[in-house]
């Protein structure tokens, strides 16, 4: 994957690692997914989260919760969320 194409590679690292789901938090996750929206290689970087298994932070436009629902589903069969 090409990373130098990726659009939060001119962004502070830290904004796609929010802590916590509230507040600030939740402003920062919505600041992240909106860069990841704009992103050349964002289902690449999603699927390289998925393949490495990457539990924290945002990748792909996906957050944390996001990719447990995705595991989730693609273990018991179901279709993927459509906000990935």
């Amino acid at each position: 994957m090409d990373w130098e194409l990726a659009a939060c590679r001119d962004h502070d690292p830290e904004l796609f690692f929010p802590v916590g789901t509230e507040g600030p938090a939740a402003e920062q996750l919505t600041a992240a997914k909106f860069i990841c929206g704009t992103c050349p290689i964002r289902s690449a970087c999603l699927r390289w989260a998925m393949d490495t298994g990457q539990e924290a932070g945002v990748w792909g436009g996906t957050s944390e919760e996001d990719r447990r629902e995705m595991r989730r589903a693609a273990r018991t069969g179901q279709p993927l969320p459509l906000s990935a």
